[in-house]
């Protein structure tokens, strides 16, 4: 029997946003807010000027309040939140939206929105075979043609290695099977690093990793040294990150990929208020670089401050504002002068601008103090000792809190590191 394939219907504009409010409540998009945004925006502009290109600077600044200065050589903001809608328009599809009559469409290397009637398959009707008298079955072989013939005896030739094939693995898998590996624990629910992370693995948005890139002057064929504000007239250079920060954020990535999820990945000059309101944020770094921290609400009981006077004045120390008994008020890493041996980092989660989202704080004095903290939190057993400090005896989901960690380094690499003192909000 033949196939027809025909259109459902012909559709117009109301029939094209209703299709958009769809996909906005279901529960593909449910939470992604910066998603139904983009969508409602590009089907707004598809549909009212389908003849005006829509570029990435617009997107960026009206749909993302990005600033006037947005450049998308620098910030690919636009291109990857368009991937993860098309990404998401394909899961609605796939899912829910299998019987909608239009199909929603983002084609790779435009912005416009495309609607396509769902294509449906019906039958033809069947043509009437004229009646005629049986024909005997010796009559029926000799009109079969000699290439089709060869034909079917391939075809059963075949069909007859399928069913062997099909025989052997039936027998197969009644054979002992060697044992499996246990899940790796990393993956299990409940482990110490799910519970710790979950706040940024629970919802559908991956968190944004922000990591520093200070701004200094100079070149480092002559000297540089971090900008300030008398530096106004001087050439700004911001594409320079310690190594400690690198090799923390591959860090995280691996723990994030053992969890199942993924990090983006953002440096601190390209971020925005708008990003602390959509999304949970991962910060690398001290404030000193790391500027953004100055932007949002940050830690509170333990603060970087640099020291005022004394022989270590301006050296960056990290201030405990309320000791413990035996504690003690300010940490220093080595002095600068001498091999660096031991430095201290804040690891600190607080609540975001909005109640819907978090940011997690994780920043050292220096590079390698900032690496150190950030390998604490990805690993099983240190991320327990954490985990038991913050929740004691009783089992719940992590709640806010601020800690201190020394950090013992050898020739550049951070081999230690031992918690010193935890506040829980």
């Amino acid at each position: 029997m033949f196939m027809a394939v025909t259109p459902t219907f012909p559709a117009g504009p109301d029939q094209f946003y209703q299709q958009i409010d769809d996909i906005i409540k279901s529960h593909s998009l449910r939470g992604c807010e910066s998603l139904c945004r983009l969508l409602q925006y590009l089907a707004k502009q598809s549909l009212d000027h389908p003849h005006s290109p829509l570029k990435e600077y617009q997107i960026a600044t009206e749909v993302f309040g990005r600033p006037a200065d947005f450049d998308p050589q620098s910030d690919s903001t636009v291109r990857v939140q368009a991937s993860r809608l098309r990404a998401k328009l394909a899961e609605y599809y796939a899912g829910e939206g299998a019987g909608d009559p239009l199909v929603v469409k983002i084609p790779k290397g435009s912005y416009h929105l495309v609607f396509e009637p769902r294509l449906v398959e019906s039958p033809s009707q069947p043509q009437a075979l004229p009646s005629s008298e049986p024909v005997p079955r010796s009559v029926v072989i000799e009109r079969v043609p000699a290439r089709m013939r060869t034909a079917m005896i391939l075809l059963l030739a075949c069909l007859a290695i399928s069913l062997l094939v099909v025989g052997i693995l039936l027998w197969s898998r009644k054979l002992p099977q060697p044992a499996t590996a246990a899940p790796s624990p990393s993956r299990a629910t409940g482990s110490p690093l799910a519970v710790f992370w979950e706040p940024f693995t629970s919802g559908v948005e991956e968190p944004w990793v922000i990591f520093s890139n200070a701004a200094f002057v100079g070149r480092p064929e002559t000297g540089m040294r971090y900008y300030t504000k008398r530096d106004a007239k001087s050439t700004v250079y911001d594409h320079y990150t310690g190594v400690g920060e690198v090799l923390a954020i591959h860090a995280l990535d691996d723990a994030f990929s053992t969890l199942g999820r993924r990090i983006l990945v953002k440096r601190g000059s390209l971020f925005t208020l708008d990003d602390v309101k959509n999304y949970n944020l991962i910060f690398v770094g001290s404030p000193s670089e790391n500027l953004s921290l100055r932007d949002i609400p940050g830690t509170q009981e333990f603060v970087f401050q640099r020291v005022q006077s004394g022989p270590r004045q301006g050296d960056l120390s990290i201030v405990s504002k309320d000791p413990n008994p035996g504690e003690a008020s300010t940490y220093l890493a080595s002095p600068s002068n001498a091999p660096l041996t031991e430095d201290y980092g804040v690891i600190g989660l607080v609540p975001a601008l909005d109640s819907s989202h978090y940011v997690m704080i994780l920043a050292g004095s220096t590079t390698f103090g900032t690496q150190g903290v950030v390998e604490f939190v990805c690993r099983q057993e240190s991320v327990e000792k954490l985990l038991r400090e913050i929740l004691g005896s009783s089992p719940g989901p992590i709640r806010p809190f601020e800690a201190l960690v020394r950090v013992k380094i050898a020739r550049g690499v951070p081999v230690e590191t031992e918690l010193v003192s935890v506040r829980v909000r």
